[in-house]
């Protein structure tokens, strides 16, 4: 017998740490763009666990790929080799550009990884003074939750109480070329930074922006670092979200979707330089680089290219982003977006956004409010121009809804 909605949420508040405030509602299956809770109710999943399900929910592929690995090898750790990496190398190293590939599990380890590398890179090639490596990051960044992380976050609730921090990190505005030149010394090695910031409430750096940063790092031999996590992958309608710049990282940190939110699986994409300085013993991850993630991840890239997600992802966040703007409604302060990553950012006298996301709930629609104001917006990349218009029908009469 199934267990009543208030008795599953009453066992989590007792058993559970409360580092989250969910939305109300207990989902026990998910297919495409869709989602259902435990009473049958079925709701457009406007938030994809953050992008980690830009495939959709259960891709009989991925599944498919990830049932066959499960019967054959699961984990070996990689003191052995196994046959499924070497393929993932090659396979992301082609889809990306890149050189070297480190793979890790979640994003905040390849965040963690890419620093300690740079680092590395700072002192063996670069020639800085051993522990004086800076790494120059944004305001209002959201890079993971790891304390070496936290502890460069400009947000009270992220790193208040969690230290002492590790030294070595500069903050700058995002989206200000003028700051990062000033605050670059002879000690930096990288500048570690979102293309999109996504937990800020999907930022949008000026036109641009990114084209100033690649030449600052250039000129000053300083590692680009691009935390694609959430924007990498389609998400913004290009394969990477440095690609709307034209511009390539030195180092470029996937994760999330990579998976197609199967399994954990993250990886550090680098030129030859940064990652070349690891050496045997000095990093690395028992389930990392495992033959399961491999496979799940060979399979989770492969779909995204060969069912055209990315191409759908420009055309139907195009076509989200303008309906979004034609909605006339006195809550809305303004609407932005890159692909299929939006968001609608409220007035504060409109009331916490959250209301807004509960209120979508009830007319079928999950979508996560960010910095109390704002509504983030993220299907799927598999959206289809009907259920974007269905989507956009509701958001338009809970936007113009009368809470008072």
């Amino acid at each position: 017998m199934s267990r009543s909605v208030i008795d599953l949420l009453a066992t989590e508040a007792r058993f559970g740490a409360q580092n989250y405030q969910p939305i109300g509602v207990v989902l026990t299956r998910g297919e495409g763009v869709w989602v259902w809770d435990t009473e049958g109710n079925r709701y457009l999943d406007c938030l994809s666990a953050y992008s980690a399900v830009s495939q959709g929910h259960c891709h009989p592929k991925i599944l498919a790929a990830m049932v066959e690995q499960a019967h054959r090898l699961t984990l070996t750790s990689r003191a052995f080799h196994n046959d499924q990496l070497a393929l993932f190398y090659e396979e992301i190293a082609a889809l990306t550009g890149s050189h070297k590939v480190l793979p890790m599990n979640s994003g905040a380890e390849a965040v963690e990884s890419a620093i300690k590398a740079v680092r590395k890179w700072g002192y063996e090639v670069k020639g800085v003074p051993d522990g004086q490596a800076e790494i120059i990051v944004c305001a209002n960044n959201f890079h993971g939750r790891t304390l070496g992380i936290v502890g460069f976050s400009t947000d009270p609730e992220t790193h208040g109480h969690f230290g002492p921090f590790a030294p070595g990190f500069r903050i700058i505005a995002f989206g200000d070329a003028t700051a990062l030149e000033a605050a670059i010394t002879k000690n930096t090695v990288a500048f570690l930074v979102e293309p999109i910031q996504g937990e800020a409430g999907v930022i949008i750096p000026p036109s641009g922006y990114f084209t100033e940063v690649r030449e600052l790092c250039t000129a000053n031999n300083i590692m680009l670092v691009l935390d694609e996590i959430q924007t990498g992958l389609g998400r913004t309608g290009k394969l990477l979200a440095e690609q709307h710049e034209g511009i390539e990282a030195d180092v470029t940190l996937l994760g999330k979707a990579l998976s197609g939110g199967f399994y954990p699986v993250s990886a550090v994409l680098s030129n030859n330089d940064v990652l070349g300085t690891l050496r045997p013993g000095q990093h690395g991850s028992t389930f990392g680089g495992n033959p399961l993630a491999c496979a799940v991840a060979r399979a989770a890239m492969r779909v995204l290219v060969e069912e055209g997600m990315i191409e759908n992802a420009a055309l139907q966040g195009a076509r989200f982003l303008d309906g979004l703007k034609e909605i006339r409604a006195n809550t809305i302060r303004e609407v932005r977006g890159r692909g299929l990553m939006l968001a609608v950012e409220l007035y504060p006298e409109a009331g916490p956004a959250r209301r807004y996301c509960e209120a979508l709930q009830g007319k079928g629609i999950l979508a996560k409010d960010t910095h109390e104001h704002t509504i983030r917006i993220a299907p799927p990349l598999v959206i289809t121009s009907e259920e974007v218009d269905w989507a956009l029908e509701r958001f338009a009469t809970t936007l113009t809804q009368d809470f008072s």
